[in-house]
């Protein structure tokens, strides 16, 4: 087996994740992983809290320590093709720790 390329976790625990939609955010990122033909280089793994809520459902991707805040089901795509495939992060969902999203 070889190792991941990227690996990503979704909070599908905390107050806010769970309920925005960090279980289907995450059942959507491993659809649309397998249909971009990433299986086996990209891993989509549940995760509990960041300790972050309040700015969920929250995605992180690795190696590059992305953070996304406020992912909704319409975002997923975008994060797929933008930044696992292309390695283009999605900038408009970036998340940094101190509550700013650059959506906002």
């Amino acid at each position: 087996m070889e190792i991941f390329e990227k690996h990503v976790f979704v909070c599908t625990s905390g107050k806010t994740c769970s309920l925005e939609g960090g279980e289907e955010i995450c059942s959507l990122l491993r659809k649309e992983v397998v249909e971009g033909g990433l299986k086996g280089k990209v891993r989509i793994n549940k995760a509990g809290c960041f300790d972050q809520c309040g700015h969920g459902p929250l995605v992180v991707v690795y190696p590059e320590q992305v953070w996304y805040a406020r992912v909704k089901p319409e975002d997923v795509k975008e994060i797929v093709q933008g930044h696992l495939i292309e390695d283009k992060p999605v900038e408009r969902l970036f998340y940094d720790g101190s509550g700013r999203i650059k959506q906002d």
